[in-house]
């Protein structure tokens, strides 16, 4: 199937390449807008961003909609179309492709223009999780060939030298999906590309509390909020700080005992 996007309520659209539709050129926006030109920053802006999400779970969409509320272009790239309205609905880009066909990936990045950084939340399932290395490693390949500026990648405590921080009987339940996404995190540092990796612990469906952490310590493990991650994850995108590094994603009031870890503020 091919890659399709599209825009609610948009009624000036150019072909963008490979004969999508996309919205137009934030040069064009900013002319009509009348913003004044602002200085170049090491930081992403996210006031006319232009951020490309992977993922259709609750995180990815989470992401994409604080981006939005924030003045971003964000496009939301899913295998499914279940959140299509919703995506829709805030003013988002929808792009339906999935992360395993190159050819789909490759024709949701020919159709963005100054892309300035992707967000990937994809995640397959122990049945079947080639998601978390392969889709991921298409993703980051398109967005290395196209100059992307950031890349955040978004795994799991137990991935990576984090493979201790989980419980025995966790780590060997998830571990196939646990080592597809130690491949995903390789191919992204080996990029070149500017990059944070998020390794959220158990994630909850509750409203996030606020109080979640990011550490380099890669022995924590707990459980964590999804709008906290989404929180976190938007943090390390629009900050330097945390550049080049790979982060653990907890809650301290969600851990076992009285947990001393150095924090990363971002």
């Amino acid at each position: 199937m091919s890659a399709s996007m599209s825009l609610l309520n948009t009624s000036s659209r150019r072909a963008g390449a490979g004969g999508f539709k996309t919205c137009p050129t934030r040069t064009t926006i900013r002319s009509v807008r009348r913003r004044p030109l602002m200085k170049a920053r090491a930081a992403l802006d996210p006031d006319n961003a232009n951020v490309l999400v992977c993922g259709g779970g609750g995180v990815g969409f989470l992401v994409s909609k604080k981006l939005k509320d924030m003045g971003s272009w964000v496009w939301c790239m899913q295998r499914s179309e279940t959140r299509r309205s919703q995506i829709e609905g805030m003013m988002a880009l929808f792009a339906k492709a999935d992360a395993l066909n190159m050819e789909q990936v490759e024709k949701v990045f020919d159709g963005i223009d100054d892309l300035d950084a992707v967000v990937s939340t994809i995640g397959g399932t122990v049945a079947e999780p080639l998601a978390d290395s392969q889709g991921n490693i298409n993703i980051i390949e398109a967005a290395k060939k196209r100059g992307v500026k950031k890349f955040v990648l978004v795994t799991s405590i137990g991935a990576g030298d984090s493979k201790d921080a989980t419980p025995p009987s966790v780590y060997e339940t998830l571990e196939p999906v646990l080592v597809e996404k130690q491949k995903a995190e390789e191919a992204l540092k080996e990029s070149g590309m500017d990059y944070v990796i998020v390794r959220p612990g158990g994630l909850k469906n509750e409203p996030g509390t606020g109080s979640a952490k990011l550490t380099e310590d890669n022995t924590v493990c707990g459980a964590i909020h999804r709008e906290d991650v989404a929180d976190l994850v938007i943090k390390v995108l629009l900050s330097d700080v945390a550049n080049g590094k790979t982060l653990s994603a907890v809650d301290p009031a969600q851990m076992f005992g009285e947990p001393q870890f150095e924090t990363v503020e971002v």
